[in-house]
């Protein structure tokens, strides 16, 4: 890894390993497209949350309630600044990295969501991220009021119980809503969300470099992620480095015994050991 990539992966270890509510969750994912953009200016786009924060503090009257406010964080973001799900082109990695998304507009229900939470949480609002299938959203959790907002959808604002329309287009209706489908996302939740994200777009691509640049940031956030240590190895063995492959997929080996993989993980290190 070069020194500017080495520096930011340092940086990045070092957001993480705070404890959650401590975690500055947008300069994590922006440390997470620093990689991609090394001399991405992070410093520059928190100033910019915050005057997306101040932008809604100028619109509010004398009424400054969490309800009058909410809607006036909506009205700027959504209406004003137009963001917006980029349903076009859904898996562009772009869409992924915060910079791109406040630079674009353009963005995915998580990207948007941690725009809509970072300008939210400076405006002292009771905004927390959803870790809903397929569909991130945000929470309000007010003190007459619960509900959910859908970034993706211009900010549209959605009863918990609307959620399972949002299942049934997903799933075709075999999917029944469960608790456990609206559980509150923690800032390390969406960082490694972001992140699977964008390994399935660079494993789509066959991009095993910077799939496996992914994988091994998600290992500092999870350090003991079997699934996480077993695609490292496999995206090692992809890459020529097959030595490293066989330690990360005997570690895997170690950690997930009974597996339902482990025959073919088992094949794959024999294979490797026996390459000249």
């Amino acid at each position: 890894m070069n020194t500017p990539a080495w520096s930011t992966r340092k940086d990045f270890a070092r957001e993480v390993e705070r404890p959650d509510d401590e975690l500055n969750l947008a300069r994590a994912a922006l440390l997470v497209a620093r990689e991609e953009y090394p001399q991405l200016p992070v410093e520059r786009y928190l100033v910019r949350l915050d005057m997306l924060a101040e932008e809604t503090r100028n619109r509010l009257g004398t009424e400054r309630g969490p309800p009058v406010v909410l809607g006036e964080a909506l009205a700027n973001l959504f209406g004003n600044r137009k963001l917006r799900g980029n349903r076009k082109r859904y898996n562009d990695p772009r869409n992924s990295f915060l910079n791109d998304v406040l630079d674009r507009g353009l963005g995915i229900p998580l990207t948007l969501s941690v725009a809509l939470l970072e300008v939210g949480w400076r405006l002292d609002l009771p905004l927390e991220g959803v870790d809903f299938p397929g569909h991130f959203m945000v929470r309000y959790r007010g003190v007459a009021a619960t509900f959910l907002i859908d970034p993706f959808h211009s900010g549209k604002v959605r009863l918990e119980s609307e959620a399972q329309e949002l299942l049934d287009r997903r799933h075709g209706g075999v999917v029944r809503l469960k608790k456990r489908h609206l559980r509150t996302a923690s800032r390390h939740d969406m960082i490694v969300r972001l992140l699977l994200n964008l390994k399935g777009i660079y494993h789509r691509l066959r991009d095993h470099k910077r799939a496996l640049a992914v994988v091994e940031r998600i290992l500092i956030v999870r350090p003991t992620a079997p699934s996480q240590i077993r695609d490292r190895g496999y995206l090692l063995a992809r890459l020529g480095r097959a030595e490293e492959a066989v330690t990360q997929l005997e570690t895997y080996l170690s950690f997930a015994p009974g597996a339902r993989d482990v025959q073919r993980v088992e094949a794959l290190v024999r294979e490797l050991k026996s390459r000249p």
